[in-house]
């Protein structure tokens, strides 16, 4: 059973940065991917981005456009936990962010991850 557990969210001000982390316990045995999403007050969820977690296979990243250029995902493989770095951050990246993981190809689908962590919140002010 994987568990995934967010957590750096906070209360910042236009243009700061800040890193979200992500600790994953429970081992999977089968190539997956993690990745973040985000849901805004009223709002579906959407991806934010994603990198390949699996021994055998490079850091492949991706992302969303609104996440090129400001946010960077990376993970710890020894620390079995996964950043999401952002910076110039602006008051439309407030949201919930949450950590997933899916064993499909489609990660760009928020509905078609498998595992979810239980979200931080972010808070931009203006």
């Amino acid at each position: 059973q994987v568990q995934l557990v967010e957590s750096g969210g906070g209360l910042v001000q236009a243009g700061d940065s800040l890193r979200l982390s992500c600790a994953r316990s429970g081992r999977t045995f089968r190539p997956a991917v993690m990745g973040w999403v985000r849901q805004a007050p009223g709002k579906e969820r959407e991806f934010v981005a994603a990198i390949r977690w699996s021994d055998g296979y490079t850091d492949n990243t991706y992302y969303s456009d609104f996440a090129k250029g400001r946010f960077t995902i990376s993970r710890d493989k020894a620390e079995n936990t996964m950043y999401l770095q952002m910076i110039n951050l602006k008051p439309e990246d407030t949201a919930v962010y949450y950590c997933a993981l899916t064993f499909g190809t489609t990660w760009f689908i928020p509905l078609n991850y498998d595992y979810w962590g239980q979200g931080t919140q972010v808070t931009v002010s203006s």
